[in-house]
């Protein structure tokens, strides 16, 4: 009786098991997709690409562009410590956005926050590359 009680324990621990794996597995898979999301990301070459204090300046003034209503996520980041030939590392900032579509991105290049950050920040950069993306 002693033997049939713990199978049946194990079974039964074995089998819960199972199932939330595979719940957890299917909640993933049935997880909508997002269509029309929008990302934005903008590169930034300083004028003074040795100068620590304006790099910081530009940060500074994208974290107060973060402000926009329509942003949805955003990443302010560096060139990574990689080097292969398919990556270009030249530039000095980078700045992600993510919006819920093509129609928050477009108001948010005439937010007046962020034309204040292009009246205000401009003179730090020499180019400024941008690729927007939506899903293929």
């Amino acid at each position: 009786m002693n033997f049939n009680r713990r199978n049946f324990i194990t079974k039964a621990g074995i089998a819960a098991l199972s199932f939330s794996v595979l719940s957890a597995f299917r909640n993933k898979e049935r997880k909508p997709k997002m269509k029309s999301i929008f990302y934005h990301h903008v590169f930034f070459w300083l004028q003074n690409t040795s100068s620590a204090a304006e790099k910081e300046k530009l940060i500074e003034g994208l974290k107060k562009l973060s402000a926009v209503k329509t942003i949805q996520h955003f990443h302010i980041g560096k060139p990574a410590n990689t080097s292969r030939e398919v990556i270009d590392s030249s530039y000095a900032v980078s700045w992600l956005l993510e919006f819920a579509n093509e129609a928050d991105q477009a108001s948010y290049q005439t937010d007046p926050v962020h034309l204040k950050f292009v009246e205000d920040y401009k003179h730090l950069w020499k180019k400024v590359v941008v690729y927007d993306t939506v899903d293929a």
